[in-house]
């Protein structure tokens, strides 16, 4: 889970040991005293320039990734040349190294870490290899994120997040559309994750995952009582539907030509606003709103395709009679 001091993300170093331990095969070569330093940054640094001596532009703020160069290169030199180049590195504040390739660490680095209380990790990964994987997790972990309150979906693969005031009905229609045969992503909280290429990802919070509170009935557990099939864990956010109260006095949409947006994150999502109101069935038409982003996934667009086919109608008729077509549809 990652954490913010002073509104900056962070996780511990006991955290990306713990989180990756099996994943990444890490064996951890010194003491646990440098297990509560603070990693700050999602990008990875190799420390050969500053090993070589040259630390005016080290980012020693990041997890340091040695390599067979940043190795073999330390092996090249003297017992006092080497402690001298590592104390030179370890007097910054680095938050942990990782060893890559099972390489042979000299004396001097197990000897100095544990003066200088850094954690040194150690995993069988090529170097190339512990780079991209980690790269994902801290890509992750140090995302841009939010919380909305709503409920989110999975209809017919396409990610619903269902918005609107308290108590208009959010989790109602997600469980009537749990109960049609689509899946829950969370409700009443979701937290959004915006990736780096600007998809955005909801998933529930870990508290409440797969609860969800009835009013009248109280709290009821969604993978209790459909099972896997009606749960998923994360889905990208691709259409939010805003359920509103019925207003006589509003003008709603009529054709759908008019694409609203909503911002989350930075990023555009399509928006429905959708007026409510009793013996209206929101599941039905919710369904048919995935469908329908569906199918304007596949390029097609029910409404223009509509108003083209009019117009080209209209034309066709006033070229025929030279009249206004009042009567077209006659």
């Amino acid at each position: 889970m990652t954490e913010e001091s002073g509104n900056r993300p962070f996780i511990t170093v006991e955290t990306l040991f713990l989180e990756n331990e099996k994943r990444l095969k890490l064996e951890l070569l010194s003491g646990k005293e440098g297990f509560s330093k603070k990693i700050t940054e999602k990008d990875l640094h190799r420390p050969g320039l500053a090993l070589a001596g040259f630390v005016d532009i080290f980012t020693y703020s990041r997890i340091q990734v040695c390599g067979n160069t940043e190795i073999r290169y330390l092996r090249n030199l003297s017992p006092e040349e080497r402690e001298k180049s590592l104390r030179k590195v370890f007097s910054f504040d680095i938050p942990c190294f990782i060893v890559t390739e099972n390489n042979e660490l000299p004396p001097e680095f197990l000897s100095l870490v544990r003066e200088y209380n850094i954690s040194v990790f150690r995993t069988p990964f090529a170097t190339t290899k512990l780079i991209q994987l980690l790269g994902e997790y801290l890509d992750e972990k140090f995302a841009p994120r939010t919380i909305i309150h709503g409920s989110m979906v999975d209809v017919y693969g396409i990610g619903v997040l269902l918005t609107g005031r308290s108590g208009i009905g959010k989790s109602e229609v997600a469980l009537d559309l749990v109960s049609r045969g689509h899946r829950l992503v969370a409700d009443d909280v979701v937290t959004i994750v915006r990736r780096t290429s600007g998809v955005l990802i909801g998933h529930a919070n870990e508290a409440l995952r797969y609860h969800m509170e009835i009013r009248g009935l109280g709290i009821i557990d969604i993978q209790a009582m459909f099972g896997i099939r009606g749960i998923r864990k994360l889905k990208k956010v691709e259409v939010q539907v805003e359920l509103v109260d019925w207003d006589n006095s509003q003008k709603y949409e009529r054709l759908g030509l008019e694409d609203l947006t909503s911002e989350i994150l930075g990023e555009k999502v399509h928006l429905v606003r959708l007026p409510i109101y009793p013996g209206k069935n929101i599941s039905m038409i919710v369904e048919v709103i995935a469908l329908n982003e569906l199918l304007k996934s596949y390029g097609y667009h029910s409404a223009l395709r509509f108003e083209k086919e009019l117009t080209r109608r209209i034309r066709d008729k006033q070229l025929r009679t030279g009249h206004d077509p009042d009567s077209i549809f006659e």
